[in-house]
């Protein structure tokens, strides 16, 4: 048997917690975000993380798992018994995602506004977005408005809306003069 270590992070939403695997679980660049178990049919590991009552969220990228709870619980009573699971799931081989295409991207008329906003995205906003177990993906640009999604941790965090309003859309606005606005989509 292949022994997975995990350990856990917290982030700044209180109902979500990083579960940090030593394995890669999708390859850089791929991201899986499940805000029910209807959405997760390509993921034996998100279905099964679903049967338990308590998991509203499950978010899944390169060597993490962020899971996001109801607030009828504590992440005391729960961290060990999902900690466990994921590790039992990895360790006896068990797929995690079945990736079967690509994603097919919106094609913008913005193209070199667009990869500009892509560009400032990668190199200051997503490591950060990512150390806090969530992902932000460029969506569009439109007239100003830059529209954004925001998965993981991130998909309902009380904190959210500050860090896109005074972060995002300053830095934005600071490198790019097109940008007026940034909005963050299915928040």
């Amino acid at each position: 048997m292949n022994n997975v270590n995990i350990y856990l992070e917290a982030n700044p939403n209180p109902n979500s917690l990083k579960f940090v695997t030593d394995r890669m679980l999708l390859d850089d660049g791929k991201i899986k975000d499940y805000p029910d178990v209807e959405s997760a049919s390509d993921s034996p590991i998100a279905k099964r993380l679903f049967e338990f009552d308590y998991v509203e969220r499950v978010f899944i990228m390169s060597n993490f798992i962020t899971i996001t709870k109801n607030d009828q619980v504590n992440w005391d009573d729960i961290k060990i018994e999902l900690k466990n699971y994921i590790k039992q799931h990895i360790e006896e081989g068990n797929k995690i995602v079945d990736l079967k295409k690509n994603d097919v991207k919106k094609v913008s008329s913005n193209k070199k506004i667009d990869n500009k906003i892509i560009e400032i995205l990668d190199e200051y906003i997503k490591p950060a977005v990512e150390q806090d177990g969530g992902a932000i993906q460029f969506e569009s640009f439109d007239k100003g408005v830059v529209k954004v999604s925001l998965q993981g941790a991130c998909s309902g965090c009380p904190s959210s809306m500050i860090t896109l309003k005074s972060g995002i859309e300053k830095l934005l606005k600071r490198f790019i003069p097109e940008v007026n606005e940034v909005v963050a989509e299915g928040v």
